[in-house]
C-alpha cells in the first residue's frame, strides 16, 4: 500500500468534485522517497536535477532517450515508459508540451494511470487547456490518486536556477505537500484554486508576456531606426515607467545582454511555437468566456505568422527579428 512504502502517511477521507474516497493523506515533509519526472525537454531537464540535488532520487522517462542521458549520468533511474515510473514511484510530476501530450502521458496504453498506486500524488507542470486539468484530475480520482495542475513561469534561467515560479490548482489540502517538491524547483510556489486554476493563471500570464515582448521589440525597433544606441534605449527603459520583464530580464536585441536567447541566435529559452500554442489556449478560453482580448488576439496572430515563416523553433523573443525582417532590415 502505498501509504505503508511513504511511512508518514496517514489515510483521511475527502470529497472532491462531489465523489468522496480515502487514500488522501499529509506526507511527511522530510520524506525522500523516490520521485518520478515524465518530459525531459529544456525545462523538465533542468527541474529534474534541481530534484536530484535536493536529495530525491529521481525515476524518469522522456519519448526522446536521448534526452536522458544526462540525468542518468547525474544517478537519475531510467524507465522505458511513464506506467512504469508509476509502478515505482507515488510522486510524479510531468512537463510536457501540449494537451494531447498530457492525455497520453497520463491514459494511454503505457500512460501513468495504468500502474498508478492509490494515494499517489501528481503533479503536471506543462501548460495546458483547463479542461485537459479537470478531465486529468477526474481520470485519476478514479485510481485513487490526486492530480494537480501546477504549470509554471520564468523560463530555462529560473529552472537551471531553481527559482521558477508554480501556480498551483488542486485540492487544498494536498498543497502542502506538492509545494515540497515543487520549492526544490522554484522561488515561489502559489495557491490559486480547485484544479484547473493553475492554468487560468498561467495563461494569463503568458497572453500578457506575449504583449508585452511585442511591444518591447516594436520599441526597441523604432528607437534603433531613429539613431539611437540599442543598449543606451533599454537602459533608459528599465529606469523609466516602460521597463518590464521583456526589457530588463530578456531582452530581444542582440548585443543588448548576455546570457538570454537574443545572445546566442535565439536559441533555447521558450519556443515560438509554445508560446502559439499557449496563446491559443488563451483564445480559446477568452471565447468561452466571452472575454474581450483584442491584444492577445493580434499577439495569437503575430506568432502564428512566425511559426509559419520558419521561426517555430526559435525563442519567442525572435519576434524583434521577425518584425526587422517585415520592415526589410
Amino acid at each position: 500500500m502505498a501509504a505503508v512504502l511513504r511511512g508518514s502517511r496517514y489515510i483521511v477521507g475527502r470529497c472532491c468534485r462531489n465523489v468522496d474516497f480515502a487514500f488522501v493523506s499529509t506526507r511527511s515533509m522530510a520524506s525522500k522517497t523516490q520521485v518520478g519526472f515524465v518530459g525531459l525537454g529544456n525545462m523538465g531537464n533542468p527541474m529534474a536535477k534541481n530534484l536530484l540535488k535536493h536529495g530525491y532520487p529521481v525515476i524518469a522517462t522522456d519519448v526522446f532517450p536521448e534526452s536522458c542521458k544526462e540525468l542518468q549520468e547525474l544517478g537519475a533511474q531510467i524507465v522505458d515508459n511513464p506506467a512504469e515510473v508509476a509502478d515505482k514511484a507515488d510522486r510524479i510530476i510531468t512537463m510536457l508540451p501540449s494537451s494531447p501530450n498530457v492525455i497520453d502521458v497520463y491514459t494511454g496504453p503505457n500512460g501513468i494511470l495504468k500502474k498508478v498506486k492509490k494515494g499517489s500524488l501528481l503533479i503536471d507542470s506543462s501548460t495546458i487547456d483547463p479542461s485537459v486539468s479537470k478531465d486529468m484530475a477526474a481520470a485519476a480520482e478514479k485510481t485513487g490518486a490526486v492530480f494537480m495542475d501546477a504549470p509554471v513561469s520564468g523560463g530555462v534561467g529560473a529552472a537551471s536556477s531553481g527559482k521558477l515560479t508554480f501556480m498551483v490548482g488542486g485540492a487544498e489540502e494536498e498543497f502542502t505537500a506538492a509545494k515540497e517538491l515543487l520549492s526544490c524547483m522554484g522561488a515561489n510556489v502559489v495557491y490559486c484554486g480547485q484544479v484547473g486554476t493553475g492554468q487560468a493563471a498561467k495563461i494569463c500570464n503568458n497572453m500578457l508576456l506575449a504583449i508585452g515582448m511585442i511591444g518591447t521589440s516594436e520599441t526597441m525597433n523604432l528607437g534603433i531606426r531613429l539613431g539611437l544606441d540599442p543598449k543606451l534605449l533599454a537602459k533608459i527603459l528599465n529606469m523609466s515607467s516602460g521597463r518590464c520583464w521583456s526589457s530588463d530580464t530578456y531582452n530581444p536585441v542582440p548585443g543588448v545582454m548576455e546570457g538570454v536567447p537574443s545572445a546566442n541566435n535565439y536559441q533555447g529559452g521558450f519556443g515560438t511555437q509554445l508560446m502559439a500554442k499557449d496563446l491559443g489556449l488563451a483564445q480559446n478560453t477568452a471565447t468561452n468566456t466571452k472575454t474581450p482580448v483584442p491584444l492577445g488576439s493580434l499577439a495569437h496572430q503575430i506568432y502564428r505568422m512566425m511559426c509559419a515563416r520558419g521561426y517555430a523553433n526559435k525563442d519567442f523573443s525572435s519576434v524583434f527579428q521577425f518584425l526587422r525582417e517585415e520592415d526589410g532590415q
